[in-house]
Formats: C-alpha cells, structure tokens, sequence
C-alpha cells in the first residue's frame, strides 16, 4: 500500500461525504425557522429558557445526506422534573405540530420539517457538566467543548471517520449496535488530529486504551487539576472532558472495538472505497437456511415471541441477557451451544412484530438417563443419605459403587433442546424482565429446518449469521 492510493481513497469519499453549499444553506436556515418558531413558544411559557442548536449539525461534521437537527431548550434549574417535561413537550409540540412523543430520560418531541428530521429535547441549563440532573444536560456542553477547538480540517476528518465506521457496521451507541457515538468520533479525531493519524494509531491498539483531553484547560473542559478522571475496566477509555466521571466509550463493545482495529488494518493493507461504501447483500431465503444447516450439520432452535413493547435500549439488553439465560442453561444440560443470535421487528412501533433467541447446538439428543455422582463411599452421614435416597427407587439405575464414590443413572429431565424450551425450565434461566412477561403469555418454539421460515422476515440478519464476517 502506498500512501498516494490511500489519499486518493480519501479524497473521493471525502467528496461524497461533504455537504455542498445548497446543502450547508439549506440546513442553516430550517435550523434558524425551528429555532425562532421555539423561541416564540418560550415567549408563552411561565418561565425563562433558550434553543440552542447541537449536535453534528451545528459542528459542520454530518454526511451529506444526513438530515438531522437536534434543538435543546434549556430550563432553570429551578423547576422540578415534572415542569420540565411539561414545558419542554409544550414547545416541542408548538414547533412539530405534526410530531410525536418519544422517550429517552424523559420525554422529548421528535417529527419533520422541511424534509428534515428534528429533535426537540428539554435540558436543564445547568452550570457545568459534573452538575447534570437528567443525562441529556451535558449534550450542550459536549457541543461548546467541540465547537471551541473544530477545525475545517477535522471536520473533514470526522466526516470520513464517521462514514468509515457506518461503512465496517461499528457506528452508532444505541444499545442494539454498542458502537462508537458521534461524540466519541470526534474526540478521537480531536485527540490524533486527524483520520489517517488515528487510524494508524488504532491498527496497533492494546486494549486497554485510555485518552483524556481535558489537558488544554478551554471553555466546558474540567481541567485534570481540578478533578481527578475517574477509574473504569472498558476496552476503550475516552475520559469525557466535561465530566471526568464518564467515560464517553462506555457502550462500545469489545468486539466492536476489535472489529474497528481490523478493519483499519484491512484499510491500511488495501484502501478501497467498498470499506466506507460496501454494497448492500440481499437478504437469505428459506432453501438456503436449510443449505447452510445441512452443511454444519447442527441442531437449530428458535424461540419465537411477540416483540415486548418497549424502546429499542431497552429491548437489546433484555433479548441479550435472555439469550445469555438459554443458552447457559443448554450447556448446562449438555446440549453444547455452537453459536447463537437475537433479532427482532417491529422495535417501538405501533404494530409489533416479533422476537427471535435463535441457537445452533451440537447435540440433537441426550440419552434417557444421566450419570449423577454422589459422594465418596468414605464420608459417612453424607454417602448414607444419598445411598439411601435411591435404594429404592426403581427409576434409577443404581446405587452402585464406581470408584470410590456411590454413582446412579437417572432419568433425563430434557432429551433435546427443544424440550427444555418448551417447559417451564424456560423460566428458571436469566431472561430480561419484559421478554419474560411475553414468554409467559405465548410463545413458539421452532426446530431444524422449521427455523428456515424465519427468513422471510428475518432474512438480513439471518444471512449475516450463517455468513459471518468481521
């Protein structure tokens, strides 16, 4: 690789990245229209407050294309929880007649103006980031540390670095993707000085890494000398300059990490553009599930439910940890757990759709009976009473001496996999609070090549499991 063939690379994604100068006008003046149209609905209000504009569209760091305004209202700190919410939706309701209501810490209004995609979203303006009362307070000052210390030059370097990482699937901090949050882009950025410094950084990374840029002492920073950044066991450490009791790369999963650090060595080895700009794969059908299952010549289960009516943040942890409960439990009893994935539909619409824990095992069926080793003959009041336990049941295979310990063989509880899933084992596993209260009202377990019907909905994700890349 050459450094020519990689600029050259750079250079034409950074063409198709950067918004053109229609683009930047006409972002502007919607921004202006929604800010005025809230600061006349704060004219209403019993209170003071302001607008102001965040986010990468008040940095000049969003793709071209990307049509995204985020409006903070900032409230005293003197109203309680309850009237900032009230007013926050007042003013959000008053800007986005057509809006709807969606909810992160409290709620906020979100809809579309002109084409663009705008979120509304109360604050309260509070003096420093180490004093927020609601997480979203520290996005303004996330937004005045950046805006002091941008560049053009860096702008262009978030921009690819943004497009990059959509382009390897590890952008986003939403706790379905655990990626890397457009915040945490630009202070990387902002730490190496550029894309190409940081990627050849990052290509050499030894987890763990830690970055503090509060060094410099500027406007929302907290010096280091004025607090002490606090201790944390991720993969990667960015110390939030504005609260040195964050880390801003706490959501980012390890493997996403590993996946950024491969895929900056794939960029490094061989620039080419499909790595910011792959092409999309067309989803998998049915024959080709049963294909792939034949091949592996595994065991597939799928437990199938109606997705339970919550964010997508709460969703993914839950299905997550559910997924965890199963399959902990499968090799628990033997069943050998391959590989197993989560995915759903339907995630915080009207109509739900639904939820799929879906297991590949190496074993298909368990014999009738289990060895169950009981204590050394030796160990007197203990081996009695388990000797004594099975004496005389007629269900078992033994007592009987194997070693120097009492041994029986009893019946199997579950043969297969699909038969612990459809009894109430089900509910003894760790499973999230809300796919639990679904469980219980209905579900449906498939098997083998039952599990091939799921890719008419789910045929991307199934085609991302059966061909797995980094």
């Amino acid at each position: 690789m050459t450094d020519d063939a990689l600029d050259a690379v750079l250079q034409r994604v950074s063409e198709r990245v950067t918004p053109d100068a229609d683009e930047r006008e006409r972002l502007r003046a919607v921004a202006a229209e929604l800010t005025e149209r809230a600061e006349a609905a704060i004219d209403d209000l019993p209170v003071d407050a302001d607008v102001t504009q965040v986010g990468s569209s008040a940095r000049s760091t969003w793709l071209a294309g990307d049509r995204d305004i985020d409006l903070f209202v900032r409230f005293p700190t003197e109203i309680d929880r309850e009237a900032l919410e009230r007013y926050g939706l007042d003013v959000g309701h008053a800007v986005l007649p057509e809006g709807h209501e969606e909810y992160a810490e409290h709620p906020y209004v979100k809809g579309e103006y002109e084409g663009f995609d705008v979120d509304l979203v109360p604050c309260y303006a509070v003096d420093a980031a180490t004093e927020i009362r609601s997480a979203v307070d520290r996005t303004p000052f996330h937004d005045a540390f950046l805006q002091a210390r941008y560049t053009p030059e860096l702008a262009e370097a978030a921009r690819l670095l943004k497009r990059f990482m959509k382009g390897t699937g590890v952008y986003g901090s939403d706790l379905r993707t655990e990626g890397f949050s457009g915040y945490l882009v630009e202070l990387l950025v902002l730490e190496y000085g550029g894309f190409r410094p940081l990627v050849d950084a990052a290509a050499e990374w030894h987890p763990p890494v830690r970055f503090d840029l509060r060094g410099d002492g500027g406007p929302a920073a907290v010096p280091p000398d004025v607090a002490e950044a606090a201790e944390f066991d991720d993969p990667l450490v960015v110390i939030d300059p504005t609260d040195p009791d964050r880390n801003v790369a706490a959501v980012l999963s390890a493997a996403n990490l590993a996946r950024f650090q491969h895929y900056c060595r794939e960029l490094l080895d061989e620039p080419r553009e499909s790595l910011f700009f792959p092409e999309s794969t067309d989803p998998i059908d049915a024959s080709e599930v049963r294909e792939h299952l034949d091949r592996r010549g595994t065991h597939a289960v799928a437990v199938v439910f109606e997705t339970p009516d919550v964010v997508e943040d709460q969703l993914y942890p839950q299905l997550r940890r559910s997924l965890g409960g199963v399959t902990d439990e499968l090799d628990r009893r033997g069943f050998e757990t391959l590989r197993a994935t989560t995915f759903a539909s339907g995630v915080g619409e009207a109509s739900s759709g639904r939820s799929v824990l879906f297991v590949e095992t190496g074993v298909n069926e368990l014999p009738a009976v289990e060895r169950h080793e009981g204590p050394p003959v030796h160990v007197g009041d203990h081996a009695a009473s388990f000797y004594d336990a099975y004496a005389d049941d007629e269900s078992t295979y033994g007592p009987f001496v194997d070693g120097d310990r009492y041994v029986v063989e009893r019946e199997r509880e579950h043969r297969t996999p699909e038969a612990l899933l459809r009894s109430d084992t089900l509910f003894d596993v760790a499973l999230g609070v809300h796919v639990e209260t679904v469980l219980q009202e209905e579900y449906e377990v498939l098997v083998g090549d039952e599990t091939a019907t799921l890719a008419e909905e789910f045929g991307k994700e199934l085609r991302a499991y059966f061909e797995p890349a980094v």
